[in-house]
């Protein structure tokens, strides 16, 4: 009977262990089956790594595939990452790992720098096939190709003879930089034309197609409100005569045709209109004008045919090296940016032998190439299934070299901006980038129920964006004696900073509250050179007086901050040679004035984040006899046409940033407007120093050194007080609290680590 009752108690057990186990299967299996659902803005389905476009586009192409080099959390190369190579990062060590090594030699003395990539020889596609050198040398090759249009720029880097490979001819590279940006600034009809059919048309009428989505976008409701037909605003965006009217004109192929006669061959005003940056296109333009200049010469008979780009060799099955001439610290993003694409897939094995030049596809025909855009296949830690219903479905590669996924499927779910982070709320989706404003981050705090950004119901990650918004001088317009490197010149530009800088605090607090930060120095804090209010050098912007001791003690209140302010500016205006009486300016020296204008696109009704602060400045400034008019502009070409004259004095703006913080474009003498350079100088900062600093840095691989050199620089930008830095805005990813199990998701994101970057650890409770 004991026995009994001893058995039929085993079974009970047994049936229990075996129901839990069931159970347990059960859930399991229903977690593996249940997808993780990412909110994004609408994809332009350029998926390939070779045609992606959009931000979301290449995020699709990087899940799907692996980029060559290996970065860290502030953008820095990991140089030996196949064994891997610890980093510490806001102190925390971290272990960053990859498919390759890559050893840099800059060779001084033949002027040559040689670049050597050796891959990991297991890393395999998502359809199992292994990765070798000749996928990097196919990629390598599409990407040089002469009918390339994407957007990687790895064509116009120095590489040896990339430039004759383009151009199928040895003189390619036998015609001088002087000569092509000659030809520039005076081309003729070939050179007018081709720069109208090959960068003005196509990038317009993209831009056409583009402003049709912004209908569903809430961030641009008061564009598309106050223009309702998609011509008018293109027309908004992009109209270079002020004359023309598009709502007089009923068809919409003729505004697009109108508004590309306007631009002509203007690649400099196509750059700001659509970059802001009216040297953007200039590469593009450059090699234009190169391929003019070189088949007039192959005309007359000169050079030989190319059949391969000398600077580019297969060393083995898992090694390429690449040469460039001359050194520049940029170049490596380009050659390890790359995404390495499967040969098998994007192109022919049977038209591919390297020893006989044939690289995979017909030369000059990328068409079996494009025919795969939509349909994406790499290394990365997903696979590409379908794009349905504007969601993009993918499932977890199984070969992927650092492990398994362990979400089986991740959906990346167009939706409306006004709707990620109640999609989050409601279940709909599980992690979304909303755009940083005061007013999401409230939402979220709302939703939390604690007023704070993580919370039960969401996490928020906040990354600063790549970039950082200013307040400029022209230092060849706002100086005294038409000096502008005079230290009294200096003196009156720092009067009028000292009084802008002080009201930085309330004003981005008041537009953005935690969605931006005051900065410094005229860097994005996004750089690994960005000085750090740990150094202990660091200084708040403008907080010095003329003798340089501080303007500011630890216990005063605002009104005390902004008194000081005003009592230094007028020790400054008095030693750039203003008279000041009673507390006030009363005259100001020869070639100098009592006013000067500051431009502001804030669209006639003070939408700006600077524009609070120009208001309380020229407020205070009123009061001690000193004039800043504030222009509210509500067009903002007047401010791109301004700077492209050289003629503003003052302006607001925003700079775009890159993972290097190269500072030529914007601050070497050269570029200065009208200088023959780049013309994005609009500062007319000319400092031999400075410039010597720039290029010092800019051909050095020692990341010590360029730091220190930068921040020299920065320091000179700073007592030229041709730049107010003013705010540096953030962009934020949310994740479900609810759904994900947050010790999975990926620590430390960064503007340069993003989330995904370690979705294979990822997990859903």
């Amino acid at each position: 009977m004991r026995q009994t009752k001893k058995a039929i108690s085993l079974l009970i057990v047994l049936v229990m262990v075996l129901m839990a186990f069931s159970a347990c299967g059960k859930k399991d299996k229903k977690n593996d089956n249940t997808p993780l659902v990412v909110g994004y803005l609408p994809f332009s389905e350029k998926f390939s790594p070779f045609f992606a476009t959009t931000g979301y586009d290449q995020d699709v192409a990087e899940m799907t595939g692996v980029m060559l080099y290996t970065t860290d959390r502030t953008g820095g190369i990991v140089y030996n990452a196949i064994e891997g190579e610890t980093i510490p990062y806001n102190g925390v060590d971290y272990t960053y790992k990859g498919i390759s090594d890559i050893k840099v030699n800059y060779d001084t003395a033949a002027g040559i720098t040689t670049y050597d990539i050796k891959i990991r020889d297991d890393v395999k596609f998502s359809d199992g096939h292994v990765m070798d050198a000749d996928d990097i040398i196919f990629t390598f090759y599409v990407l040089a190709d002469k009918t390339y249009d994407g957007s990687s720029t790895l064509f116009s880097q120095p590489i040896i003879g990339m430039q004759n490979y383009r151009a199928n001819s040895t003189v390619a590279e036998s015609i001088t930089d002087e000569e092509v940006m000659d030809f520039l600034a005076n081309p003729n009809e070939d050179l007018a034309k081709e720069l109208s059919d090959k960068l003005i048309r196509p990038l317009l009428v993209s831009e056409y197609e583009w402003v049709a989505s912004l209908y569903e976008d809430e961030a641009y409701k008061s564009y598309t409100d106050a223009h309702p037909a998609q011509k008018d605003l293109f027309a908004n965006f992009y109209n270079l005569d002020e004359t023309y009217d598009s709502y007089a004109v009923s068809d919409e192929n003729q505004v697009v045709e109108d508004i590309i006669a306007q631009y002509g061959a203007d690649y400099k005003a196509l750059g700001s209109g659509y970059a802001g940056d009216e040297s953007y296109f200039e590469n593009d333009a450059i090699a234009i004008a190169r391929d003019i200049i070189t088949e007039v010469k192959k005309a007359a008979g000169e050079g030989e045919d190319v059949h391969n780009i000398e600077g580019i060799k297969k060393i083995s099955n898992t090694e390429v090296q690449v040469t460039t001439k001359g050194y520049d610290a940029t170049t490596i993003y380009q050659i390890g940016g790359t995404i390495v694409a499967p040969l098998h897939y994007y192109g022919d094995e049977a038209q591919y032998d390297y020893d006989n030049n044939k690289f995979g596809f017909p030369r000059e025909d990328l068409s079996i190439v494009k025919a795969k855009t939509t349909q994406p296949l790499g290394a990365g830690p997903y696979k590409f299934v379908k794009y349905e219903n504007k969601v993009v479905f993918l499932e977890a590669n199984e070969h992927y070299y650092k492990g398994k996924p362990k979400i089986k499927y991740v959906q990346l779910k167009e939706t409306l901006e006004a709707d990620k982070v109640t999609g989050i709320e409601q279940g709909t989706i599980d992690i979304t980038d909303p755009s940083g404003s005061k007013t999401v981050f409230e939402q979220i705090g709302k939703i939390n129920g604690n007023g704070e950004l993580s919370g039960s119901k969401i996490l928020t990650s906040t990354v600063d964006n790549l970039g950082y918004g200013y307040i400029g001088i022209n230092a060849n317009q706002v100086n005294v004696g038409g000096e502008p490197d005079s230290q009294a010149s200096k003196n009156l530009r720092k009067a009028i900073a000292t009084v802008l800088a002080v009201y930085r605090d309330v004003a981005n607090d008041t537009y953005y509250g935690d969605a931006a930060s005051v900065i410094n120095y005229p860097i994005s804090n996004t750089s690994w050179a960005a000085p750090q209010k740990s150094d202990s050098d660091y200084k708040i912007a403008y907080s010095e007086d003329v003798d340089g001791n501080p303007i500011y003690t630890a216990d005063m209140s605002s009104d005390d901050k902004y008194e000081a302010a005003k009592q230094a500016a007028l020790r400054y205006f008095q030693a750039a040679g203003y008279t000041v009486s009673d507390g006030k300016v009363t005259a100001a020296p020869e070639g100098a004035k009592m006013e000067y204008e500051i431009l502001i696109p804030a669209y006639g009704d003070g939408n700006h984040p600077a524009f609070m602060i120009l208001t309380d400045a020229s407020a205070a400034l009123a009061t001690i006899g000193f004039n800043l008019n504030v222009n509210d502009l509500t067009d903002a070409n007047v401010l791109w046409d301004r700077l492209d004259a050289g003629t503003q004095e003052l302006w607001c703006a925003a700079w775009g940033a890159t993972i290097d913080p190269d500072m030529y474009q914007i601050y070497y003498s050269t570029n200065i407007v009208g200088m023959g350079g780049t013309d994005s100088n609009h500062y007319h900062i000319a400092d031999s120093e400075l410039d010597t600093l720039i290029m010092e840095a800019r051909t050095s691989d020692d990341q010590t050194f360029r730091k220190t050199a930068y921040k020299q620089a920065l320091d000179i930008i700073m007592d030229w007080a041709v730049e107010v830095p003013n705010y540096q805005r953030q962009n934020s990813v949310v994740f479900s609290a609810e759904r994900l199990k947050v010790d999975t998701i990926t620590p430390d994101i960064t503007t340069f680590y993003e989330w995904f970057l370690e979705i294979e650890n990822l997990e859903l409770k």
